[in-house]
């Protein structure tokens, strides 16, 4: 409205108007109003893309944790609450950051295991960490069953088991390291086997074509025998080296393992993991 009005103002002198479109002129200047039937026609098709592209963006997925708040199609939860036991989409999140009623709310990445956090005799968070049994348990497991047992907040246990695992760690690490110096060393020692061996057969064939023809069959001899003592030592070191390969892959694999759990953190899953069943 605002373009038109301002195009037509400067043909006022002239009392012809044209359109800037189809250039068909107007005299008098055209009274413009708003077009009511397109305005609808495209807020309909608004509102109808908004529809059609919300559910794709945040809609949750088969592998994705659903919002619990969500009503009909569930939206994808970013976060899940340890004292509402409950995981939320970013709308419904708001009120954990915004309302100081949450502001004590532990929340965490979305999980679909806040059912494992709970014990399964009084309903409650399982929060402490049991010493003497070597589990998670809730605070009233602490006056009852755990009375008199050595017992600790569950990120202070966390924090012993992470210790722990990081000594075993570094130790694994060590043990690595070792046994890659003695792969390093045992393939130069072998290379320089080959070569000595290499070398050894070059200098017996130039001794040997100096000879006569009498000493031919010996030579031959020679030569099996330094081809045999060579094979001999390769097969030993090859077999030697295949051992310490699939060590240091067991030992790397372990190695990732602990990393993924040192990162975890859910410390009732990370303590789950690492305790021994009862």
């Amino acid at each position: 409205m605002m373009c038109i009005n301002g195009c037509w103002d400067q043909e006022d002198q002239k009392g012809v108007y044209s359109c800037p479109q189809c250039k068909e002129t107007f005299t008098p200047r055209p009274v413009v109003s708003k077009n009511t039937m397109l305005a609808e026609v495209v807020e309909t098709l608004k509102k109808t893309r908004l529809q059609a592209t919300r559910p794709a963006q945040c809609s949750a997925g088969p592998e994705d944790v659903e919002c619990d708040s969500c009503t009909g199609r569930k939206s994808k939860a970013i976060k899940s609450c340890l004292v509402c036991l409950a995981s939320f989409c970013e709308t419904h999140l708001q009120p954990h950051y915004e309302s100081p009623a949450f502001k004590k709310h532990k929340l965490v990445e979305a999980s679909r295991r806040l059912q494992e956090q709970i014990c399964s005799q009084h309903d409650k968070l399982l929060e402490v960490y049991c010493r003497t049994d070597q589990r998670c348990i809730c605070i009233l497991c602490t006056m009852d069953e755990h009375k008199r047992h050595d017992t600790v907040s569950a990120a202070a246990g966390r924090a012993e088991k992470q210790k722990q695992m990081l000594e075993v760690q570094g130790k694994s690490q060590q043990k690595i390291q070792e046994r890659q110096r003695e792969l390093q060393e045992l393939t130069k020692a072998l290379e320089s086997h080959k070569h000595s061996a290499q070398t050894a057969v070059q200098e017996s064939e130039r001794i040997f074509t100096e000879l006569i023809k009498s000493i031919a069959r010996r030579r031959c001899e020679v030569t099996w025998l330094i081809r045999a003592q060579e094979k001999a030592a390769v097969s030993r070191a090859e077999e030697v080296m295949t051992k310490l390969e699939q060590e240091i892959a067991e030992l790397k694999s372990r190695d990732a393992e602990m990393e993924e759990l040192l990162h975890t953190e859910d410390p009732i899953h990370f303590l789950q993991v690492t305790s021994p069943r009862p």
